[in-house]
């Protein structure tokens, strides 16, 4: 994934990371209200511990002879013996029933800016709830979250958060949406679906921030619960996605056209990573993909690359690689294109296609100025892309 579960921002080679930035801005307050629950909240409130796992019953499998099962939540299609797991590390046979085991006890809660999903079409200048348990479906060797995303929650410190109790924190702090991410939420499909029905009623947003592998049964269940969707897009080359991510990309494809034909506010990232997938006419074509079948209007965010993980001998992603790929983004008609992960950059803020003139502005996970009244720019009337008014009563 290409968002943090802490606030602990890569550092890049002059030793100033974002996260010195945003104070150095005086945006403490706002932007890095990313942090967990307070200790009151989380010794009060809940329970933690670790190795604290849930059960739940998933209705997401087919029982085969033997007491085997096969998952059918994602392209995966793990098949799974008794007592064992599917690849994600969270879903368990037991007794020839297949068991989701991190439902209610996530390991990460924070409040983030909405920004750092990043949504920069979604209710900017806001704060998401954000959830997630161990785990995932893919074994991306530049994962910033490895420590939780190739984990299990056995290994985990977790918190005991039924679903109604995580709306319950999110109108606390006063989050108008709550965020299924850091790692694939795929993975916690329960969970995020129950949080999404408890959201209808108080009028909170229901987000998540996914890798997009997931079948497309599941996604219509879930789609009357969800407002909006970050899908990482990590390449536009098969081959890439099976020796660098450890999945697919044709079922990513088809969920991202899935979610436009259901009509969810979609935005997506492709974390650029030099000499893995950073080639300009792969990119090119992969942009030419998204404005034919999803639209020019889908913010497209390229992100910049910082070693970590399994990948620590490649060098961050060039400032100049990332600006050429904006401008041949834009260039083959998308109207929204950022530069994501350099702070302070001009391409982080958001400029109306028909004026030209700047109606969100940027710095970091902080909003200097917003011109956007009605869903439509301030200054010529033209209708933006996004969700930008907050459901009556959050």
């Amino acid at each position: 994934m290409t968002e943090v579960s802490s606030p602990r921002p890569p550092v890049d080679g002059s030793g100033s990371d974002r996260r010195h930035f945003l104070k150095a801005c005086g945006a403490g307050l706002c932007a890095w209200a990313a942090t967990s629950l307070a200790p009151t909240e989380s010794q009060a409130a809940v329970r933690s511990g670790r190795g604290l796992i849930g059960r739940l019953e998933s209705p997401y499998y087919q029982k085969l002879p033997g007491n085997e099962v096969r998952c059918t939540l994602c392209p995966n299609h793990c098949r799974v013996s008794e007592g064992q797991r599917g690849q994600c590390r969270v879903r368990e046979n037991l007794g020839g029933r297949y068991y989701s085991r991190v439902f209610g006890n996530p390991c990460a809660v924070h409040v983030d800016p909405v920004e750092k999903k990043p949504f920069f079409h979604v209710l900017p200048g806001t704060r998401s709830l954000s959830v997630a348990t161990a785990g995932c479906n893919f074994t991306c060797k530049f994962c910033q979250n490895w420590e939780i995303s190739q984990n299990v929650p056995e290994r985990t410190v977790n918190f005991h958060l039924p679903p109604a109790q995580v709306v319950r924190l999110a109108r606390k702090y006063r989050c108008p949406s709550i965020c299924s991410t850091y790692v694939e939420p795929t993975i916690f499909f329960e969970y995020m679906y129950h949080i999404g029905r408890l959201t209808r009623g108080p009028g909170l947003l229901n987000l998540c921030h996914s890798n997009g592998f997931i079948n497309p049964g599941p996604l219509r269940d879930l789609a009357p619960y969800l407002d909006a969707a970050c899908i990482d897009l990590k390449g536009f080359s098969p081959a890439f996605y099976q020796r660098i991510a450890g999945g697919e990309l044709g079922p990513v494809l088809e969920t991202l056209k899935l979610l436009r034909k259901l009509g969810k506010h979609l935005e997506i990232v492709n974390l650029v990573i030099p000499t893995l997938n950073d080639d300009l006419p792969t990119i090119k074509r992969m942009c030419r993909w998204i404005v034919e079948a999803l639209g020019p209007d889908t913010p497209v965010h390229f992100s910049r690359f910082y070693p970590q993980y399994q990948l620590k001998n490649l060098p961050p992603t060039p400032v100049e690689t990332l600006e050429n790929i904006c401008l041949a983004a834009r260039r083959t008609g998308l109207r929204y294109v950022y530069l994501g992960n350099v702070p302070g950059h001009i391409l982080e803020s958001t400029y109306c296609p028909k004026c030209r003139r700047r109606i969100v502005h940027r710095v970091g996970y902080v909003i200097r100025d917003l011109k956007i009244s009605g869903g439509k720019c301030a200054y010529c009337g033209l209708p933006i892309a996004g969700l930008w008014t907050r459901k009556k009563g959050v």
